[in-house]
């Protein structure tokens, strides 16, 4: 359970990263309320997935899946570059999430 609950915490902080573009410096209160909330979702549930995870697997994992999918979302929603070197980064964000994953002892 710890582990779904930390997805769902890496998914909100995608969600509230990208909401933040939306909120156009928080004057926009719709944009400005999902984002909040979804900020406040995500930290909830990192802190609920540390119950039973290591800190630092869990933080690490967390940081992971909102800044890969931020980018990605990044380069389909607003345009930004998907050059080589970007998505190989990526790539290795991504094998160190399935790293310390199949390395934690939860």
């Amino acid at each position: 359970m710890a582990w779904f609950l930390l997805l769902i915490a890496g998914l909100l902080e995608m969600g509230w990263a990208i909401g933040l573009k939306y909120t156009e410096g928080f004057s926009r209160w719709l944009p400005s309320v999902l984002t909040l909330g979804a900020m406040v979702g995500s930290v909830l549930l990192l802190g609920l997935a540390m119950k039973s995870l290591p800190v630092g697997t869990a933080y690490a994992i967390w940081v992971g899946i909102g800044a890969v999918g931020t980018a990605l979302l990044g380069m389909l929603l607003f345009g930004e570059p998907a050059t080589a070197g970007r998505l190989i980064s990526l790539g290795l964000i991504v094998a160190g999430i399935v790293g310390l994953k199949l390395s934690s002892p939860a």
